[in-house]
């Protein structure tokens, strides 16, 4: 069962309170973020943990999770990596044939030039979320960044995030709106 938190004056009843956007904002009601959480252990044996992220300018699509992966990738093999062991949920943009077929195509292309970063898909079961690594650290950055009584602009959100997880603001991922 997942933890229910709430907030409100001492021996007072809770209330729950509609927050609603105002007409005409342009602001966007929802954002879509990539994060991939990297575990590796330092020469010294000490362990590194770290979160990357990106968010999507738009909804997370085939193209944008190949462009996220394709990003990974290189980021690891500035850092000496050989392969990339990617726990995956069974969300659309995750299992499509787009996606499966370019880390096929992807890990081809590694083993062919004997460079890159090879991709290790491990799909978990459905409705196992909790089996992945990474869903903790989504769970307490989403307690870290809500706000209780007002509502956060796109840009607040997207910093409070960064500044929780402890890493740069990347350019997001983007992809036309008619292409999926």
């Amino acid at each position: 069962m997942p933890s229910l938190h709430a907030w409100g004056e001492s021996g007072q009843p809770l209330h729950l309170v509609q927050q609603s956007v105002a007409k005409g904002d342009s602001d966007p009601k929802a954002l879509a973020c990539y994060g991939l959480l990297v575990q590796s252990v330092h020469g010294d044996g000490r362990p590194l943990e770290e979160v990357w992220l990106r968010f999507v300018d738009g909804r997370p699509v085939g193209r944008t999770t190949t462009a996220f992966l394709e990003w990974s990738c290189s980021k690891l093999e500035e850092l000496g990596k050989s392969a990339l062991l990617l726990v995956w949920d069974n969300a659309s943009w995750h299992i499509s044939a787009q996606v499966r077929g370019w880390v096929r195509e992807h890990n081809r292309q590694v083993k062919r030039s004997g460079k890159g970063v090879r991709i290790v898909s491990c799909f978990l079961p459905i409705k196992s979320p909790w089996l992945n690594p990474i869903e903790p650290h989504w769970i307490h950055g989403k307690r870290r960044v809500v706000e209780a009584d007002d509502l956060l602009t796109a840009q607040e959100l997207i910093d409070r995030v960064c500044a929780h997880f402890g890493c740069s603001h990347e350019e997001h991922l983007a992809v036309p709106e008619n292409v999926s």
